[in-house]
């Protein structure tokens, strides 16, 4: 994987076991096991260690308590994963809760989440309250589908998207490759906007800073 993001541009990676039900998040092992990815990318490329984070009542309760053992390294970014069978009004206003202990919501693949395919407007109202929304990045080619890959185009179109990212689970099907993505959103919206969306907003987010591209929704 390292060499297919290597070959394709890419210069960093956020790192982002599962916390669920499924995997248990352990933070300290994974930062230990960062060494080997440094070794094993050979200097092409540096990391950050994160958390693709489903928002469950359990999860909320440990990231109130403490958001930084979540969070992308160094920075108050969160990256939250909805189920796809319910989001709850509850969910919803701990989402806004977290802005209380300094936490930026990054709100993960929308364009794939079954409820939010639904309810597109989910996504609007999360991004006017300060959300960061990320699209998968081969979700705008048509991977996953041409359901999602409609409503990646109208969230760009309404200027409802922040970051594009791999999402990559592996070398083969699910490939950590932006170009083609990157490519597509630059005939779509400009090149200017491209660009932020894969470098300038993701940049920002890992060095912890505000991001300087913040479209405002239609």
């Amino acid at each position: 994987m390292c060499r297919v993001a290597s070959a394709d541009g890419i210069k960093h990676i956020v790192a982002t076991p599962h916390c669920n039900d499924e995997f248990a998040y352990d933070r300290d092992r994974y930062a230990e096991m960062m060494g080997d990815l440094y070794d094993l990318a050979g200097g092409r490329l540096t990391f950050s260690l994160g958390c693709d984070f489903h928002f469950s009542h359990d999860n909320i309760r440990g990231v109130l308590e403490n958001p930084h053992r979540y969070t992308i390294y160094g920075s108050n970014y969160l990256l939250v994963e909805f189920s796809d069978f319910g989001i709850t009004p509850e969910q919803r206003r701990c989402l806004q809760e977290l802005g209380t202990v300094g936490i930026v919501p990054i709100i993960t693949h929308p364009e794939r989440n079954q409820v939010l395919l639904r309810h597109p407007e989910m996504v609007l109202e999360m991004a006017d309250q300060g959300c960061v929304v990320q699209v998968t990045a081969n979700s705008f080619t048509g991977f996953w589908g041409a359901r999602s890959q409609k409503m990646a185009e109208w969230l760009l179109k309404l200027e409802a998207v922040h970051v594009i990212a791999t999402d990559a689970h592996d070398p083969i099907h699910r490939r950590p490759v932006l170009s083609y993505a990157r490519n597509t959103v630059a005939k779509l919206a400009g090149v200017k906007v491209a660009n932020a969306l894969a470098d300038a907003n993701p940049a920002a987010i890992v060095a912890g800073q505000h991001l300087p591209y913040q479209p405002t929704v239609r």
